[in-house]
C-alpha cells in the first residue's frame, strides 16, 4: 500500500498542470494584470493590446470580445477597469477583498460569478497537523463583450485553460458564455482531481487504524482529514446553485447552446458532492471504529491490572495476618510455618494466574 500512494503522488506531480510565465500572453510578476487578449470569430488578435483599445475595437466592429486576467488586484488597479466596463460597485468590492463563497449575481447585463479553487497540498506522511486542501478564489465577470478574471491565491493559474480553448476556435466563437463555462469546468475538475487525493489519504488512514501497528496517535490524523475535508465541502457545495441557474434560467449571455455544457459540469459537481459526503461517513465510521479499539486496549489494560493485583492481593493479606504480631496465633512456634506459608501462598498465587491466563485476562 505505501509503494502504491507513492506511485501516484510521483504520478500526480509528473502531469500536474504547469504556468510557464515566459509565455508571451502573460505579463511579468509583479503585475495584477496578468493578461489583455483580444478575441475575434474565435481567434487572438496577435500583437500587445491595451484594455482600452481592445474594448474600442471589439465596440467599434460589434463582433469578439476582451478576456481580462488579474492576480489580486488592488482597488486602485481595478477601478480602471470598474469603470471602463461600467461593473457594479458591490461586485468590484467582492472581487477587490474576496473571501466570498461560490455564487452567481446579475447586475444588468453583466454576470458576476465566484468560485472557489482548491489545489492538493502534496505531503510524503499525513499528520495531525497536515494541510491536505489549499483553497483559493476566482471571480468572473462577464458581459456581452468582455471577460474579467480576478484570482486570489498562488494556485489556480488559467493559462493552461486559455490556451485549451484557443485551441479550439468553434468552442471560442461562443463568445464570453464559453469561456465562463470553461473556467466552471476547469474548477469542477479540479475538484475531483482533490476528491481522489483526498480518498488515497482516507485509505491510509484506514488501513493504519485497522492494523496491528494502530495508535492512538491516528485519532489526530482523522480529525485533521475531517477538517481539511470541511474546508473542500465549503468550497464545493456551495456552487450548485450557481451551476443551476447557469443550466436552467434565462440569463443575459447565456443562450440555450451553451446551457447543457453547464449541466455537465453540474453532474460532474454532483459526483464530487456524493464523494465528499461518503468520505465525511466513512471518516466518521473510521474515528468511532479507532475510538472503539481505544477503549477495547484499556479494558484489557484494566483486566490485566486487575488480575495482577489480585493475584498480589494473597500475598499481600498473608503478611497482613501474619504482621499483627499476636501471641497466641497458629503456626508461629512451629518449625516448619513459615516455609508451609510461603508455598501456600505461591500456590494460590499460581492457581490464580492460570485461572486468569485461563479466562484471557493475562
Amino acid at each position: 500500500m505505501p509503494l502504491i500512494r507513492n506511485l501516484r503522488r510521483t504520478v500526480r506531480r509528473a502531469y500536474r498542470r504547469t504556468v510557464d510565465l515566459s509565455h508571451p500572453a502573460r505579463s511579468p510578476l509583479g503585475s495584477s494584470v496578468v493578461n489583455c487578449v483580444l478575441y475575434e470569430d474565435g481567434a487572438r488578435h496577435k500583437g500587445a493590446c491595451p484594455a482600452p483599445e481592445a474594448v474600442r475595437r471589439v465596440r467599434q466592429s460589434g463582433d469578439g470580445f476582451v478576456w481580462i486576467g488579474l492576480h489580486e488586484p488592488s482597488v486602485e488597479e481595478f477601478a480602471e477597469l470598474a469603470e471602463l466596463f461600467g461593473l457594479h460597485p458591490l461586485a468590484v468590492e467582492d472581487a477587490v477583498h474576496a473571501h466570498q463563497r461560490p455564487k452567481l449575481e446579475r447586475y444588468d447585463e453583466t454576470l458576476f460569478a465566484v468560485f472557489k479553487t482548491v489545489r492538493y497540498v502534496e505531503h510524503e506522511e499525513l499528520t495531525a497537523t497536515s494541510e491536505v486542501v489549499d483553497t483559493g478564489e476566482l471571480m468572473v465577470f462577464t458581459g456581452a463583450d468582455f471577460v474579467i478574471t480576478v484570482r486570489h491565491g498562488g494556485h489556480g493559474s488559467l493559462g493552461p485553460l486559455r490556451e485549451a480553448l484557443e485551441s479550439d476556435p468553434e468552442q471560442l466563437a461562443k463568445g464570453p458564455a464559453a469561456v465562463l463555462h470553461a473556467i466552471a469546468d476547469h474548477v469542477v475538475d479540479d475538484y475531483l482531481a482533490v476528491a481522489d487525493a483526498v480518498q488515497n489519504d482516507i485509505d491510509a488512514v484506514e488501513t493504519a487504524v485497522f492494523s496491528e501497528q494502530a495508535s492512538r496517535g491516528d485519532a489526530g490524523r482523522v480529525y485533521q482529514l475531517k477538517r481539511e475535508l470541511l474546508e473542500l465541502k465549503r468550497a464545493v457545495t456551495p456552487l450548485d446553485r450557481p451551476l443551476q441557474a447557469l443550466a436552467a434560467r434565462p440569463l443575459p449571455l447565456v443562450g440555450p447552446d451553451i446551457q447543457p455544457y453547464f449541466r455537465d459540469v453540474g453532474d460532474h459537481l454532483s459526483r464530487v458532492t456524493e464523494q465528499i459526503t461518503s468520505f465525511d461517513a466513512l471518516l466518521d465510521s473510521i474515528l468511532q471504529a479507532h475510538l472503539a479499539q481505544v477503549t477495547v486496549a484499556q479494558n484489557e489494560d484494566m483486566r490485566k491490572i486487575t488480575a495482577w493485583a489480585a493475584i498480589i492481593a494473597v500475598p499481600t493479606m498473608v503478611c497482613g495476618v501474619y504482621g499483627m504480631n499476636f501471641e497466641h496465633m497458629p503456626e508461629l512456634r512451629w518449625t516448619y510455618g513459615y516455609p508451609f506459608v510461603v508455598c501456600v501462598t505461591a500456590v494460590a498465587c499460581f492457581l490464580l494466574h492460570r485461572s486468569f491466563r485461563r479466562n484471557g485476562w493475562l
